[in-house]
């Protein structure tokens, strides 16, 4: 049996039992009932009804012809992933995403000339302002909200409440960065009944927070279009699931993560469509991983044709282009 072949069940098991919930056992949240087993059609589809997928919106053609829109996204989370029990040591796991991380990946997107975009909590800016000034100072990269605290949102359990961080998230960045954010990633991904209502009442060009399709799609509240683009991502294309809980992982070899990312690369350029990246500074910012980006960078920029975007300009082109298709 080779090395690579033990690594990878390996970390097939570790991911088991450490990283993935199994299939249909997590805990019931309020406001989610579970279905029951019994359920009738109209039960199951009145539960899946919530958001749903609507059309692709994927363009005929990409900006200058290219064949693939690429979109390197950072979660900005530090040590906000550990506020329910504030310790000093898993604070400082977080922390080096503002002390070491984020300057690594700027770096990089310096040296390979290409933008990102960047979600953060507004208190994860609060501990460290300069964060956003060095972001910003490179003029070409996007920042979007992430929440107040990276609350989970169906948890707060109060529409207002959640309404009310989302409005100071909102503000808080806009007046960090002199500029209304436009993009959404909700925290941990995790939407509440009254989440898709408030993003859409507070103006948003686009959300980032599902997984239904691997290209830009518009969103469904109760079978009803919203207008809402949707930039999906996905845990394969993530780090955290890789590198994580506690920098270990479930497959902590960077070699083997880059393989998958080119994986989810290729077929993408395949078939003309986008590849999102999910990436924390706190996680991607590390020495080995940090390294594996740029291969990766560089491995994509050796394929004719691609266009390397914040998710804003993508959901800008996506939206001008459905104009266009409407004329």
């Amino acid at each position: 049996m080779s090395s690579n072949f033990r690594m990878l069940a390996l970390a097939m098991v570790l991911r088991l039992l450490f990283v993935l919930p199994a299939a249909g056992q997590e805990q019931p949240i309020p406001g989610f009932p579970p279905i029951p087993i019994d359920a009738t059609e109209e039960q199951v589809r009145q539960a899946a009804a919530l958001v749903r997928a609507g059309q692709k919106l994927t363009p005929k053609a990409w900006p200058n012809g290219a064949r693939v829109a690429v979109c390197l996204s950072f979660d900005v989370d530090n040590e906000l992933l550990w506020r329910r029990a504030p310790l000093p040591v898993p604070l400082s796991q977080g922390e080096y995403g503002a002390t070491t991380g984020l300057q690594r990946v700027l770096d990089l997107l310096d040296r390979q000339s290409i933008p990102a975009s960047f979600y953060i909590p507004a208190m994860s800016a609060a501990l460290h302002p300069q964060m956003i000034q060095d972001i910003l100072q490179r003029k070409w990269h996007e920042i979007g909200v992430h929440g107040w605290m990276h609350e989970n949102l169906p948890t707060v359990g109060d529409a207002a409440k959640e309404e009310q961080l989302l409005t100071q998230s909102i503000e808080y960045l806009t007046k960090a960065t002199g500029k209304r954010p436009v993009g959404f990633r909700a925290p941990s991904w995790a939407f509440s009944q009254s989440t898709l209502d408030q993003i859409r009442k507070a103006g948003f060009l686009y959300d980032s927070s599902f997984m239904a399709m691997d290209e830009p799609y518009e969103l469904l509240a109760n079978g009803q279009k919203t207008g809402m683009i949707e930039l999906p991502i996905n845990w394969i294309a993530d780090d955290y699931p890789y590198y994580e809980p506690q920098a270990g992982g479930s497959l902590p070899d960077p070699q083997l993560v880059l393989e998958v990312y080119k994986g989810e690369f290729d077929m993408a350029y395949q078939e003309h469509a986008m590849f999102i990246l999910t990436m924390h500074p706190h996680i991607t910012g590390h020495r080995s991983r940090i390294a594996t980006l740029e291969k990766l960078v560089i491995y994509m920029k050796q394929n004719p044709g691609v266009w390397f975007a914040t998710l804003e300009q993508v959901a800008d082109y996506v939206k001008a282009q459905e104009k266009d298709e409407k004329r």
